[in-house]
């Protein structure tokens, strides 16, 4: 075995050996599985908050895309930290009641279905020099807007 092999080992040995702290983080609040059975297709918004509590996120435009999630997660030392449990609900409404139910767990990776819902943005026709110098002037150091300053009399 070469020096630098040895060498090399030792050192893996040594790292390993002096730095054993194990932390184990708990992250997140999925309610139980009694209580997620509650929820069904139909149900208001504020239905399911006193069923399940509030979300730990609240996505899309409108607020209607709700997720539920929690996460333990192991670290040795310096080592990469490594999931070992997730659980996610995910709940979807349409006109302020539950459309759509999903579960998924470490077990389902990372697994996302694309979603074919298309946002629709406020279209504005802005003329060349509206887009391009628009905002000329706007900006005014002292507060205010920049018809506001007082005038200077003489």
């Amino acid at each position: 075995m070469s020096i630098r092999k040895m060498f090399f080992m030792l050192m893996v040995i040594f790292c390993t050996a002096c730095s054993s702290d194990l932390f184990i983080s708990h992250s997140g609040n999925i309610p139980d599985a009694e209580r997620i059975s509650q929820v069904h297709n139909g149900q208001t918004k504020e239905q399911v908050l006193d069923i399940l509590g509030s979300p730990s996120l609240v996505t899309g435009l409108n607020g209607n895309h709700w997720v539920y999630m929690s996460s333990t997660v192991k670290r040795v030392a310096f080592m990469r930290p490594k999931e070992m449990d997730r659980n996610i609900l995910a709940i979807t409404f349409k006109e302020n009641k539950v459309s759509k139910i999903e579960t998924r767990t470490l077990a389902d990776g990372n697994d996302i279905s694309i979603d074919g819902d298309v946002t629709q943005a406020a279209e504005r026709d802005d003329g060349f020099f509206r887009k391009y110098f628009g905002g000329v002037g706007a900006y005014n150091p002292l507060g205010g807007s920049s018809s506001s300053l007082p005038s200077q009399g003489m």
